[in-house]
């Protein structure tokens, strides 16, 4: 086995991982059984290709088989497994859907099972012996059960689990493909070392990591386990031990990257503040008092002998986009470029028009429907430096786009980008300051896992003289009323803007529903209805909306395509269908389109008749607060770490095993552990097995640097 030596904050270690990972990091298809088919249906159910993602994939549940009571004992309602002898079956006459029913007794009692589906019930012989497993029900005076979820031959009841794992799966995966692929992924599972804190571990009562993967996916292999509760508290401490893993992983990576990046040299920005003082004359207005802040903490950084990375998040309307402005102009008047990158052509080119009307300084634009001579120019202009403040899009990656000295990048709403992708960004420049910017709302016990390689400003106060937007609750059933007050709204010269539910994860769902919503509202209200979404040319899209900001139409029908970058003061009614569909932190800021102007605003929450508590609490805090911040921690302790609508919401991290209750719990154990590992608080063997750690997490580029510094 090659050592390889490696350097973490001034201490020389052995790497002596070796290829013991192997088995772990191999492809799914590797695992015996496991052909491409399944090995396609797997990585779509797992969210990865490797075998470690297989056996991160834990299940949602688990289905206690133990209860093995008499027919004449049981009770209905509960799972129940039986071992019984076939008496009748009775086939449904044909031409009716009635079911198939077989009469099956024990001696002591009867019950029927129910078949929608003849293939099992043909597979029945009166006076043959069968184990059944399944809920029972009561029907009238008789037992059912319907459709048992096993059946066996009578003498092989041992083969159904007494704890079954419940999965979650992806269309054409069953049960029985994941249980015998894990039961591949664990025979050659590598012998590992402990990477947590061993005097944590001890104190929890913690398993080691393949214990804990163990009882999870096979509960009923650890016999102390079928007795009593057992297996609930061992569970759950399995689940705490993994999710701290993960957690120590995130955080170990954060904590490298930001030890790498107070390494890197940096140059000091000073700005002289002529170009500011004119832009904020042109604006008009005194900035809040958390934008000053902000703006102080960011002069702070570009005056610095190291590079500035700083995330400033501000909540729908608080001024971003006035203190990366002003950030930048410092940039331009210390003699350099600053650019700006949006994630969509219309929040782009909503930020240019600020600029061009701010900003005292030339400002180029570079898009991808910025095309032939025009593009040469902007090119041109960037490179030679006559532009010192650029907007654009993800074009400006492209190699062509070379700036003369850029200084200072800011990203809006880019929390999708990974650590190294942010570190990297500034290679554009020399020594570039990173700048990022989102309005997403983030829980406090989430900015750390996400953000821990940025310092964070917050702007959490909104601009003198924002009216707040009154929001209601409306059953779909009142849909009628709904648009009886549209109607009268638009007579007296309201625009609206009308957000379409989401249905799936499928874009062309979601499209088919926006148009519904178009061809029922332009029936009844006539051509003053206009229609965007993603998947229009953005030539058309950008028409509707500009159609829409002029009057020219009424009410704009939209997916959440207008999410950010649409600016129409105008507009001061906000309708979303089926709210209860969106995550919090997105209605929050779809809300935050209207309100803009001067004139009074609504927002009206749609959602479903027979709304459940959970959802009707997350509704009503977002009715009853417009404080974006409180939203995303109130929304995070009601929900946990997941995403009701199953769609993840942006700003939230990637997190597979660290959920809930957990995720707040242990972030802090884990930040504080990582930040002992990254000052040399930790022996040579933990690091190594961090080292290993963060291979199995797939934070190939922090494990990277923890080897090689």
């Amino acid at each position: 086995m090659k050592a390889v030596e490696h350097h973490v904050s001034g201490i020389i270690l052995q790497d002596e991982r070796g290829d013991n990972l192997g088995p772990l990091l191999a492809p799914l298809g590797s695992l015996p059984g496991v052909g491409p088919a399944l090995a396609k249906l797997l990585a779509r159910a797992v969210r990865g290709q490797r075998v470690i993602d297989l056996l991160f994939h834990l299940p949602e549940s688990v289905v206690d088989r133990r209860y093995r009571p008499s027919l004449r004992d049981a009770v209905p309602g509960r799972v129940a497994t039986m071992q019984v002898t076939v008496r009748r079956i009775d086939a449904p006459a044909r031409g009716t859907r009635q079911p198939w029913r077989v009469l099956v007794s024990d001696g002591a009692g009867t019950a029927e099972l129910v078949f929608f589906s003849s293939y099992q019930a043909r597979r029945m012989r009166v006076g043959s012996a069968v184990a059944v497993s399944g809920t029972l029900d009561a029907f009238g005076d008789r037992l059912q059960m319907a459709h048992p979820d096993h059946i066996v031959p009578g003498g092989d009841i041992d083969r159904i689990p007494a704890l079954e794992p419940v999965w979650p799966l992806t269309a054409g995966l069953f049960p029985r493909h994941v249980r015998a692929a894990l039961h591949q992924a664990f025979l050659p599972f590598p012998p590992l070392p402990e990477w947590l804190d061993s005097v944590l571990v001890a104190r929890r009562h913690w398993p080691n990591f393949e214990t804990a993967l163990r009882q999870l996916h096979c509960p009923e292999a650890f016999p102390d386990l079928l007795r009593g509760d057992a297996w609930q508290a061992a569970g759950e401490r399995a689940r705490q031990r993994l999710a701290c893993d993960e957690l120590l992983a995130e955080q170990v990576a954060m904590s490298e990257a930001r030890r790498r990046n107070r390494n890197r040299p940096g140059r000091s920005i000073v700005g002289t503040g002529t170009l500011r003082a004119e832009a904020l004359a042109r604006f008009g207005y005194t900035p809040t008092r958390a934008q000053h802040r902000a703006v102080r903490e960011i002069d702070s950084d570009l005056a610095a002998s190291y590079p500035m990375m700083r995330l400033l998040q501000g909540d729908v309307g608080a001024g971003k986009t006035l203190v990366a402005m002003l950030a930048m102009l410092a940039a331009a008047e210390a003699g350099h470029q600053a650019v700006l990158m949006a994630p969509t052509e219309i929040l782009a080119r909503q930020h240019l028009a600020t600029f061009q009307k701010l900003a005292p300084v030339p400002v180029a634009f570079l898009s991808g429907s910025v095309k032939g001579r025009a593009r040469r120019t902007v090119l041109e202009d960037i490179a030679s430096g006559r532009a010192p403040l650029v907007v654009g899009t993800h074009a400006l990656f492209q190699d062509k786009v070379v700036f003369d000295d850029l200084a200072l990048a800011v990203i809006d709403e880019q929390h999708r980008f990974g650590v190294e992708q942010r570190l990297l960004l500034g290679e554009k420049g020399d020594r570039a300051d990173i700048l990022v910017m989102t309005a997403t709302p983030i829980p406090r016990t989430l900015l750390l896992t996400q953000w821990g390689e940025m310092q964070v400003s917050r702007l959490n106060e909104k601009p003198a003289g924002r009216l707040p937007v009154r929001t209601s609750l409306h059953a779909m059933a009142s849909l009628g009323d709904v648009l009886d007050g549209i109607g009268r709204a638009i007579a007296r010269g309201a625009l609206v803007f009308w957000v379409c539910p989401l249905v799936t994860e499928s874009e062309a769902m979601d499209l088919a529903a926006a148009e519904a919503r178009f061809a029922a509202l332009t029936e009844r209200f006539g051509p003053i209805v206009g229609l965007a979404h993603g998947q229009q040319d953005i030539a058309v899209r950008e028409a509707a909306i500009a159609d829409f900001a002029a009057g020219r139409t009424k009410i704009l029908v939209a997916t959440t395509v207008i999410e950010v970058g649409v600016d129409i003061p105008a507009a001061t009614i906000m309708v979303i269908e089926h709210a209860e569909r969106f995550g919090l932190a997105q209605l929050h800021q779809l809300r935050g389109r209207v309100g803009r102007g001067r004139d009074e605003s609504f927002c009206l929450l749609l959602h479903d008749d027979a709304l459940g508590s959970t959802a009707r609490r997350r509704l009503a805090l977002l009715r009853d607060t417009e404080d974006g911040f409180l939203i995303a921690d109130e929304d995070f302790r009601l929900r946990g770490g997941g995403d009701v609508t199953g769609r993840r919401q942006s700003g939230l991290p990637d997190l597979r095993l660290a959920t809930g209750a957990r995720l707040d719990l242990l972030l802090t154990i884990a930040a504080q552990d990582a930040q002992r590992v990254a000052e040399g608080g930790a022996s040579e063997s933990r690091r190594n097995a961090i080292a290993q750690l963060l291979e199995l997490f797939d934070r190939h580029d922090a494990a990277r640097i923890l080897r090689s510094g």
